[in-house]
């Protein structure tokens, strides 16, 4: 089960960002009841996660909390089942940052979910072949939402 909460006063597609979510755990073999949670936070809120949890000052755009830690299967595993966490976004830092990525605020919005996603399945981008990776498969899960939205 996919949940969404707007704590972040601003406008945001929630029902959009749970489509691609739902998308993102379909095309990674995750299975379909998982447990995953999205909220949209204000700036002070995030920068009160940002602060207590990674010790960094600030906002910033997306933050994960996994669960039970769950893996993409390899081929012919089946798929993994439980809490895959929460992923928590501030529109006012996504909105601000977009045109610096050269995307719309709701295309930014959903290449965090995305990578916030990639975070509570393991994927990290500290190391070079590590961000190589998680980078990779980030733009090809959009590349793929996109075709698909462009063909209905």
């Amino acid at each position: 089960m996919i949940d969404i909460n707007n704590e972040s006063g601003l406008p945001a597609d929630e029902k959009g960002l749970v489509r691609l979510a739902a998308f993102a755990l379909r095309e990674l073999r995750i299975h379909p009841q998982v447990d995953l949670s999205i909220v949209l936070v204000d700036e002070p809120t995030m920068t009160h996660y940002h602060t207590t949890f990674l010790d960094l000052p600030g906002p910033t755009d997306v933050m994960s909390f996994p669960m039970d830690e769950l893996r993409v299967p390899a081929p012919g595993q089946p798929a993994p089942q439980g809490m895959l966490g929460d992923i928590v976004l501030c529109p006012a830092v996504t909105m601000r940052q977009a045109a610096e990525n050269g995307r719309l605020p709701d295309d930014e919005a959903e290449y965090l979910l995305i990578h916030g996603l990639l975070h509570l399945l393991g994927y990290d981008h500290a190391e070079p072949a590590e961000s190589a990776e998680m980078f990779a498969l980030n733009d090809r899960l959009i590349r793929e939402w996109n075709k698909r939205r462009a063909n209905k």
